[in-house]
């Protein structure tokens, strides 16, 4: 059950760590490379910084990103300057989309998203949980995926699973992790196959993160999943 409440409490405390966490670099070590293929940690957080900018845009009914060009030229734009502009532009958007999300009156609205993807206006707390826990990781600097918050892990999860539900390029799938099951997949021949493991390692294969080296399977082998 999405909680836009809970969810943005989560926001908020996502943030102040990814904010402790990065008030610790310098600015040699923000322009070394991220874990994201042609990033550094600037990228990174650049891109976190016009994300949260982005999701104002969307509630507040205008399109997310003007188009996908201005969007890498923001980013790319972003990525060089020094650390105390990097969180000085990560603080204040983040608190700008807290901010506009606390005017909200409809959660039940159908928003646009990027590339004409709809949702509920209430997920979209949950989406920007996404980004700040993940590009959290993605920089390199001590987090981990099993350091993230267990609640957190399990949803996305459940997010990332539906989101391959059906796909045409991934055979049916189950996927087991401590307890809990997710099926995705079904569009292609073949299967089915179980995939099973911690849900953390889950989450780093069906993210994109890790190559599923630590996960074991029955039925088949490990799935090949498209980009996010």
């Amino acid at each position: 059950m999405i909680d836009h409440v809970r969810d943005l409490g989560a926001v908020r405390e996502a943030t102040d760590r990814l904010l402790n966490a990065t008030g610790k670099l310098d600015n040699i070590s923000l322009a070394e490379p991220s874990r994201l293929p042609g990033w550094s940690r600037g990228h990174v957080l650049a891109h976190l910084s016009r994300n949260a900018d982005a999701l104002v845009n969307v509630l507040q009914g205008r399109p997310m990103y003007a188009s996908s060009e201005t969007r890498d030229q923001d980013i790319a734009r972003d990525a060089a300057r020094p650390l105390d502009e990097q969180l000085r532009d990560l603080r204040e958007s983040a608190a700008g989309f807290l901010q506009a999300a606390a005017g909200i009156a409809d959660w039940a609205r159908t928003v646009t998203l990027r590339n004409g993807v709809t949702d509920t206006a209430s997920r979209l707390p949950f989406r920007r949980l996404i980004e700040v826990e993940l590009h959290h990781v993605d920089l390199g600097i001590g987090c981990e995926l099993e350091d993230l918050p267990e609640d957190f892990v399990t949803r996305e999860n459940d997010f990332l699973a539906k989101r391959f539900t059906g796909h045409p390029t991934v055979v049916a799938t189950t996927v087991v992790a401590d307890g809990q099951t997710w099926t995705t997949g079904g569009g292609a021949d073949g299967g089915p196959v179980t995939v099973r493991g911690t849900a953390p390692e889950l989450l780093g294969w069906l993210s994109g993160r890790r190559d599923g080296s630590a996960l074991t399977t029955e039925g088949g082998p490990l799935p090949v999943l498209p980009p996010l």
